[in-house]
This record gives structure tokens, sequence and C-alpha cells, in this order.
């Protein structure tokens, strides 16, 4: 699993430069143009490849974050439950969710070993507003990895609401989990769930 976070980390960085000049740029260009940006960013800089994880985080948070729509990625993830969530508990587990990814995400940034991008041709009709950009992780010795990433265009600028890595759903990937976490306590026992997870990996290892 932390192989297939790493991989789709990789990917999730391609769209952490982009800023609103570029907003009416296609999302395959960008994902292109940006990935190589941030790699070749990341190549150079061996305290997160000797597993600097806070260095790390501070890339995802300063170069990510801004790019992905949360509200509606924790939305799919909780599914049907969450409008059993009031306002005030969908703010949390927002925010712990995005905590939850973010921490997930940055301790495999560190495993980055030089993987290959490989963009496919991106299928979409002018005034979309939803786009598919697909791409192929290359790794010596093993077999490509295919990496989708689902878009939508709010306000005129392309935000991030899934990933799925060989197949696996992100989004959908924790549903399960969070419907027997709600259904053993609630939504307030599925906030406490998530925010134990991520006191778990902000733990040192060892500590």
């Amino acid at each position: 699993m932390i192989r297939k976070f790493a991989i789709a980390l990789l990917g999730c960085l391609a769209l952490s430069l982009f800023a609103p000049a570029f907003a009416q740029e296609a999302p395959d260009v960008l994902v292109h143009r940006v990935t190589e940006e941030v790699l070749e960013i990341v190549r150079k800089d061996k305290e997160i490849q000797n597993g600097n994880t806070q260095k790390a985080i501070d890339l995802v948070e300063v170069r990510v974050l801004p790019h992905f729509n949360f509200a509606r990625m924790t939305a799919l993830a909780v599914g049907k439950d969450w409008r059993k969530a009031s306002p005030q508990q969908q703010q949390q587990l927002t925010q712990e969710f995005k905590t939850l990814l973010v921490r997930t995400y940055s301790n495999a940034l560190t495993g980055y070993r030089n993987q290959k991008m490989v963009y496919k041709p991106l299928k979409m009709n002018p005034g979309d507003g939803d786009a598919l950009v697909r791409t192929e992780v290359v790794q010596p010795g093993n077999k490509p990895v295919q990496i989708d990433y689902s878009l939508e265009k709010v306000e005129a600028v392309w935000k991030v609401y899934d990933v799925v890595v060989a197949g696996i759903s992100l989004v959908t990937n924790y549903r399960d989990q969070f419907g027997q976490e709600v259904r053993n306590g609630g939504i307030d026992g599925l906030i406490a769930a998530i925010a134990g997870k991520n006191k778990s990996l902000s733990t040192p290892p060892g500590k």
C-alpha cells in the first residue's frame, strides 16, 4: 500500500506548481508540465530522499494542497454517511482526512527513486468541466503502474478530487473502513479514528 501511495504522490505532485495564469491550460498539459518541474526538484533534494518527512510535509502543504478539492474528496470517501454529519462535523472530517493524506503522501515521498512518468492522450470535449488524466509510472524491473487523475473545474481552476492507482480509487478505498467506524461510534467516532491515525503517522519510528 505504501508503494502505491508513493507512486500516487509522484503524480499528485504534478499539480503542485500551477498558478492562476495557467488556469485555462488543458489538464493533461498541466500534469505533464508541472510533474517534470516538481520531480526535478525532488531529484535534487537529498534530505527528502534520505527520509526528512517534515520537509516532505512542508512541500506537500505548500505546493499540493491548494490544488485538491478536499471537501469533495472527503464526502466521496465517507459516502452515504456524509449526510449524517453536521456542518461542523463535515469541516472536522475534511480537516482530518486532509491531514491523513498529507502525512501518508509525505511519508511515501521519501521513497521516490527516479521513476519515469508516461503521459497518455487526453480524451475530453471542449467545455467539459470534468477531466480524466491518465499516466503511467515506469519502474525498472517492474510492470508499469497506471495512475488516473479525476479533476473538476472549480471557478475556472482545475482541482483533483480523486486519484486511482492500479485500478484502486484513493477515496473509495477508505469507504468501507470509514463506514465501519461510523457504525461503531458514529460520526464523532470516525473523526476520532482518523485523528488517531494521524497521530500515529506523525510519531517518529521507535517513539
